[in-house]
C-alpha cells in the first residue's frame, strides 16, 4: 500500500484555495475594515456640500422658467428634476444626484450631493449577501477559511513549525479573542 503524502496534498489544498479565494479575501477584507469604522466614515457613499449665492430674494411662487434660470447662474441647468417650498424660508430644488437648499429672503444656500464611494460600495454591497447564490459562494468562502487556517497550521517544517514557534504565535492569536470576550462580552 502507498503511503499517502499528506504534507504535499496539504501544500497543494492550501495554496490552491488562496489562489482561488483571493479577490473574495479581498473583498471581504475591505469591507470589514469599512464597516468597522462606521462611526468615522460613511463607506458607501460621498457626500459633497457646496456653497452658493443667488445675490437677491426668491418669490415663494417661484416657476420653474425661474428656477431655471437661478440653476444657469450657479451652472446647474442641465440637473433640473423639480423644485418645491419645503418650509416658509426654503426653496428645495431637486437635482441629478442631489438638491439644492435655497434661503428665499437672502439668496444664499447651498447644494448637496449624494455619490457612490468608488471601490468600497461594491465590496460593501457584496458583503451584505445580495442574492441567494452569492451566500453560497460566500458560505463556500467561509469552509475554505476555515480549511485556509488549519492546513496553513502545517505548512512548515523544522523549528518554525506548529510545535514550536508556530505554536506560540498561534496560542497567542487564540488568546486575543478570548481575553476580548472575557473582557467585553
Amino acid at each position: 500500500m502507498k503511503k499517502i503524502k499528506w504534507r504535499k496534498w496539504n501544500r497543494a489544498i492550501h495554496r490552491d484555495l488562496g489562489y482561488f479565494f483571493f479577490a473574495m479575501a479581498l473583498i471581504y477584507g475591505l469591507s470589514g475594515i469599512a464597516i468597522n469604522h462606521l462611526k468615522d466614515w460613511n463607506p458607501n457613499y460621498i457626500y459633497i456640500k457646496k456653497s452658493i449665492e443667488i445675490g437677491h430674494p426668491i418669490d415663494p411662487n417661484i416657476s420653474k422658467s425661474e428656477v431655471l434660470e437661478i440653476l444657469k447662474k450657479i451652472d446647474e441647468e442641465d440637473g433640473y428634476k423639480d423644485h418645491r417650498m419645503t418650509n416658509p424660508e426654503t426653496l428645495r430644488i431637486f437635482l441629478n444626484g442631489g438638491s439644492a437648499y435655497i434661503n428665499i429672503e437672502t439668496g444664499s444656500g447651498n447644494i448637496e450631493r449624494v455619490k457612490r464611494r468608488p471601490l468600497f460600495h461594491a465590496v460593501n454591497y457584496l458583503h451584505y449577501n445580495p442574492k441567494k447564490w452569492w451566500v453560497w459562494f460566500s458560505d463556500a468562502f467561509a469552509v475554505g477559511l476555515i480549511i485556509l487556517a488549519v492546513s496553513g497550521l502545517f505548512i512548515l517544517k523544522g523549528k518554525n513549525r506548529i510545535t514550536r514557534r508556530g505554536a506560540i504565535i498561534t496560542s497567542i492569536g487564540i488568546l486575543i479573542p478570548i481575553i476580548f470576550l472575557l473582557l467585553y462580552y
